[in-house]
């Protein structure tokens, strides 16, 4: 049985984590890519951000194990801007290009009654 015990914690430890609702900031390595694989609970949200310079360019792709809801927003004062929204999808991909200096959030929410496994990427361009 203690010879179980270390393996059963590094098994533990190889399974995703599970975030509740959470803001993760952006950590490019040294070619320009961040991502990770997250779970989700139910109910609440991951949410992405980084800033961006006017013109910046950040191609983005997800797959997730169920359906999600996704946006790409910024705050411009007491307003919300969304370049991309999209409601309960399991992947998508696309090229965000800044019109203007600010910071950019990627966000999805689990609605679903159980959690979800997200794998996100980012690439600066």
């Amino acid at each position: 049985m203690k010879r179980a015990r270390p393996l059963l914690a590094a098994a533990l430890l190889a399974l995703p984590r599970f975030a509740g609702a959470e803001i993760v900031p952006v950590q490019w390595d040294a070619a320009g890519r961040f991502g990770r694989e997250i779970g989700i609970a139910p109910g609440q949200f991951l949410e992405v951000c980084e800033k961006l310079p006017e013109g910046g360019r950040v191609a983005w792709s997800f797959e997730a194990a169920g359906p999600l809801d996704f946006n790409i927003h910024y705050h411009e004062g007491s307003e919300v801007r969304f370049p991309a929204q999209k409601a309960q999808i399991a992947r998508d991909e696309g090229l965000l290009t800044a019109a203007l200096k600010q910071d950019f959030c990627w966000m999805w929410t689990n609605k679903a009654a159980a959690p979800l496994v997200l794998r996100f990427r980012l690439e600066q361009r």
